[in-house]
């Protein structure tokens, strides 16, 4: 593998390394406070729990922030915006993702300088999106809403990304080498043996060459690996980037292909107690993926790989993060009701007709003359955004004055 003489972590401190790098990286603001630190969020959850309604029993993602919904393409070269990240994926409550969602938004508003009653108008669009489709058939939710600027021009950067785009930002070059630096560091020859050993196997050689409609038959070889110093919730388990080749026999083709292997650990967010969750948290994550986020999910499989449970995903040109910190008032807006319709649409996947209009209903419920949204969002996005400030300020006491 691409083992350069620079320093870098040993293999045995990795967690501490990592540990201090998440900690700089939620002390940048509020909003990266907010992102990092889903348990803060349970922990407040599991003390108001008996003043939520119990929604349906659905998949739902579970750290439901603005940065983890973002463009993902199929393997047919279609892109939508969907939810992207499903560490924390169970069977449960949707008022959770509803409430995740809100947080987010309202502390994007606050880093944006909006007085106070353009959260409450975000939360009120966010809530009339969501219900939106709820109202809807279900064959009709794929390609409903219109989409703000903000979020049309993430979608059109996506539309127009190669896979040299794509190796750039994640890998420097396009040689066929991962370069060692900040972001990847050397593995391990044991971590190394077992990723070839693991994309020898033919159920990942078929999510390989799944993606870009590959030869089924084509031959896949890791070219190389590094550990990945990637996100910030998951900064300190095992995450690997891996770059492979695949060569069409019929085609007579060579092709590069970026794959991420990120190792699966049990979720922060509750389940309903009757749920039947998967005992492997890799097949926990997939199965949420599949079942909210189709375009993803259908590049995704659960593994093992040194003893734990891993899920491996193909990377696509068009998979983007959204990143919206700051935004005009009006914007905000147009972005909180387009952005719940994304997270309507993962969770009403699921229901038949009658369970939508019961969840509908019950979301029109526990309204004021002054505000056309829930009490209980308000109240809950309200008391965690106090949390979270007084959270994030000693968090910078703590980690960034050293």
């Amino acid at each position: 593998m691409n083992h350069k003489t620079q320093p870098f972590p040993d293999y045995a401190d990795r967690a501490s390394v990592l540990n201090a790098q998440r900690n700089l990286k939620m002390a940048r603001s509020p909003h990266a406070y907010v992102r990092g630190n889903t348990l803060k969020f349970y922990e407040w959850l599991n003390t108001r729990t008996d003043k939520l309604p119990h929604g349906p029993a659905v998949w739902i993602c579970g750290d439901c922030h603005i940065g983890n919904l973002g463009p993902l393409a199929n393997s047919e070269g279609s892109v939508e915006i969907q939810m992207r990240d499903f560490d924390q994926t169970v069977i449960g409550n949707p008022t959770h993702d509803l409430i995740r969602l809100g947080l987010s938004l309202a502390t994007a508003a606050r880093g944006s300088a909006l007085p106070g009653v353009t959260t409450a108008k975000m939360l009120e669009e966010m809530v009339h999106g969501y219900e939106e489709v709820f109202s809807e058939d279900i064959e009709t939710l794929d390609g409903k809403g219109s989409k703000p600027a903000s979020i049309q021009f993430v979608l059109d950067r996506s539309l127009q990304r190669s896979w040299k785009q794509l190796a750039r930002e994640r890998i420097v070059d396009t040689k066929p080498t991962i370069p060692l630096g900040k972001r990847f560091w050397p593995i391990s020859r044991r971590e190394t043996l077992e990723i070839k050993d693991l994309f020898g196997q033919d159920e990942v050689r078929r999510i390989v060459t799944s993606l870009r409609d590959r030869d089924d038959n084509a031959e896949v070889q890791v070219l190389d690996a590094a550990y990945w110093m990637k996100g910030c919730s998951s900064l300190g388990r095992l995450r690997f980037a891996v770059l492979v080749e695949v060569r069409s026999k019929s085609a007579q083709t060579r092709e590069l292909c970026l794959m991420d292997v990120k190792e699966a650990i049990r979720a922060a967010a509750p389940s309903y107690p009757e749920a039947r969750l998967p005992r492997n948290h890799a097949q926990r994550v997939v199965s949420g993926a599949r079942q909210l986020a189709p375009f993803l999910g259908e590049r995704m499989l659960a593994a093992r790989l040194l003893g734990r449970a891993v899920f491996i995903r193909g990377l696509l040109p068009q998979d983007l993060k959204l990143e919206i910190d700051t935004l005009p008032r009006e914007e905000a807006m147009k972005a909180a009701r387009f952005l719940a319709t994304v997270v309507a649409k993962g969770h009403a996947r699921q229901l038949d007709a009658d369970l939508r209009k019961k969840w509908r209903a019950e979301l029109r419920r526990n309204r004021t003359k002054k505000l056309d949204a829930p009490t209980w969002l308000w109240t809950s996005v309200v008391e965690l955004l106090v949390s979270h400030e007084g959270g994030y300020l000693e968090h910078c006491r703590k980690y960034a004055l050293q």
